[in-house]
């Protein structure tokens, strides 16, 4: 069976749960900033699970509908036109947000997505933000055999070139499985992936038969609470109460930080307005260096390369 091949090619990588310990690195952030902080707008619209792509069920994570059940073998029409509205509005009101204040973020592209909206992808590009790979479809990846997800990193890196001119230097595959980092490393051009959420600063793995740079990510500071009662004021309150504790202690350890975005749920206008009062809070303060999160790789290759720490095996 498929399960039973993918088991058979499967090496077992250990974990880490000690990570740096005590001996936290000297971080020294552009400008000495106490907090490197990244947005991420995850671009998803149009590259979820839909019968019309192949996929045997509709989609059924992360919208509007609490407790949605994929349909087996049909199309879900209102979760398809929830995901529709990220794509036709909620991007340009995002988009907005961020141009208008000047403020800068990574957009994780599903490469399919790019494929249907080739305006926006054109409009991230000239907005200067960075665009990373999140794989080519927006599937869970977890029992998906080796060699379709070796294509899809192929087939996402191939779509960047195509729309954007240049292909992406991160991954956050998002629903990953064990093989999904030794595939990104053996691609060869990947700087740094993101399908971690071990730490608050970047950090060295050594797995795969060279140094490989992650940039962990976040579940926490992440709009997809929303569908947990986070809304409107206790957003912005969350996301601020963590700035402000990383930068308290980044005063001598500083950190890093990022906030997930998605453009169907902080896309609505009620949740947009939290975010707002986030962005101009950040732009109060002169202590944090809002920045995408290849600035944050190319620092760490450059002040913190491989080999300064001792890895944990």
């Amino acid at each position: 069976s498929r399960k039973t091949k993918m088991a058979a090619s499967t090496k077992q990588v250990p974990r880490d749960v000690r990570g740096y310990g005590r001996a936290l690195p000297k971080v020294s952030w552009p400008g000495g900033a106490k907090v490197a902080l990244n947005f991420v707008i995850n671009y998803e619209e149009g590259g979820e699970n839909c019968i019309l792509d192949g996929d045997k069920a509709s989609e059924h994570l992360l919208s509007e509908i609490v407790g949605a059940q994929p349909y087996p073998g049909a199309r879900h029409m209102n979760m398809e036109s929830l995901y529709e509205y990220g794509s036709r509005a909620g991007f340009w009101r995002l988009h907005r947000l961020f141009t208008e204040r000047n403020m800068t973020t990574t957009v994780y592209a599903v490469g399919l997505a790019l494929e249907k909206n080739p305006e926006a992808a054109l409009a991230m590009k000239q907005a200067g933000w960075e665009i990373a790979s999140h794989g080519y479809r927006w599937i869970d990846y977890q029992n998906v055999d080796e060699a379709t997800e070796r294509e899809h990193i192929r087939k996402t890196v191939e779509v960047h070139r195509k729309l954007l001119g240049e292909r992406p230097l991160g991954i956050y595959q998002g629903k990953p499985n064990v093989n999904t980092r030794r595939l990104v490393v053996e691609e060869g051009g990947f700087l740094y992936d993101s399908d971690s959420y071990a730490d608050d600063l970047p950090y060295w793995n050594y797995d795969h038969g060279r140094p490989h740079l992650i940039i962990p990510y976040t579940l926490d500071c992440n709009d997809m609470r929303f569908a947990q009662g986070l809304e409107g004021d206790r957003f912005f309150i969350y996301l601020r109460d963590a700035l402000d504790t990383l930068r308290e202690e980044g005063a001598t350890q500083p950190k890093m930080m990022s906030v997930g975005l998605h453009l169907r749920l902080v896309g609505r206008p009620g949740r947009a307005r939290a975010l707002a009062r986030f962005l101009d809070y950040v732009k109060s303060l002169p202590d944090v260096w809002v920045c995408r999160r290849i600035d944050i790789a190319r620092h760490w290759h450059t002040h913190h390369p491989p080999g300064q720490a001792v890895a944990h095996l």
